[in-house]
């Protein structure tokens, strides 16, 4: 029997978390859910199967583990009504920005762990790093983790770091993404279908990926390996070096880290 978990806040990440902890054995009536609007609770409800709730008391009725899912300017609303509820309860928090401190004067609670996920979540291959605050403990961060880990991969870092947690895996899907489009684009003018160029843009960047996960010490000789002097791949990797592509994307991580910084001071 695993503990009761209830998710506040119903959305995309929500369920993402949801369907992943169904496929790694829990049982729908061990997750249960509540959100402040019925769409999202309706639409939580028929995706995942999982128990949504009217009410936030309902939902953490004798609940063991409470996952706050809702978006950053809710958050302190939904801790200010589930705090008398969550008194001693294991808080993991997906809440963008918000700082440990922050989680604990508003929760009342003390074990609390951060998380910052990413989309890729949705497909069970989100990359997920956390802090914890000092009460929680090695039975608390082991539960996490199995939390996390079913929807993807999972690493502990400092607190210190979420902000380039963010910069880097909680943007980066977005980089990726434009980058995939750059390929599509650049294939259609080419000459190649649309739909062709994209199929093909979006399975290189996973094949590619796949490739270097397995083999993360070799990820340069991998490079190395497509490019033939002074052959097609070379060419086009000198275009890319006299754009200043790999700086750009550095700096890329950087602004979204620093802006991450920004909002987690207001």
């Amino acid at each position: 029997m695993n503990q009761k978990i209830t998710v506040v806040g119903a959305g995309k990440m929500a369920t993402a978390i949801s369907l992943g902890l169904v496929a790694k054995g829990y049982a729908h009536d061990e997750i249960h859910a509540y959100d402040v609007s019925p769409d999202a609770a309706r639409i939580y409800r028929e995706t995942t199967g999982c128990t949504v709730h009217a009410t936030m008391a309902d939902a953490l009725a004798g609940t063991d583990i409470v996952l706050l899912a809702v978006k950053p300017q809710y958050a302190p609303a939904a801790l200010a009504e589930a705090k008398s509820l969550i008194a001693g309860r294991l808080v993991i928090s997906i809440v963008a920005g918000m700082k440990l401190d922050t989680l604990k004067n508003l929760s009342g609670c003390s074990r609390i762990v951060r998380v910052m996920p990413n989309t890729p979540a949705l497909v069970r291959q989100g990359m997920s790093c956390f802090a914890v605050s000092p009460d929680v403990s090695a039975a608390d961060k082991e539960l996490a983790e199995s939390i996390l880990s079913s929807f993807g991969l999972v690493r502990e870092v400092p607190e210190s770091l979420m902000d380039a947690v963010t910069g880097l895996s909680g943007s980066g899907p977005a980089y990726v993404i434009e980058f995939i489009l750059g390929l599509a684009e650049g294939g259609v003018y080419c000459g190649l279908p649309r739909d062709l160029a994209l199929q093909s843009a979006i399975q290189t960047v996973l094949g590619t990926a796949l490739m270097c996960k397995q083999n993360p010490a070799s990820v340069e000789a991998l490079r190395n390996a497509v490019i033939t002097p002074n052959g097609t791949t070379a060419r086009g990797i000198h275009v890319l070096d006299q754009a200043g592509f790999r700086g750009t994307l550095e700096n890329c991580v950087i602004a979204a880290a620093e802006r991450s910084a920004e909002l987690g001071k207001k």
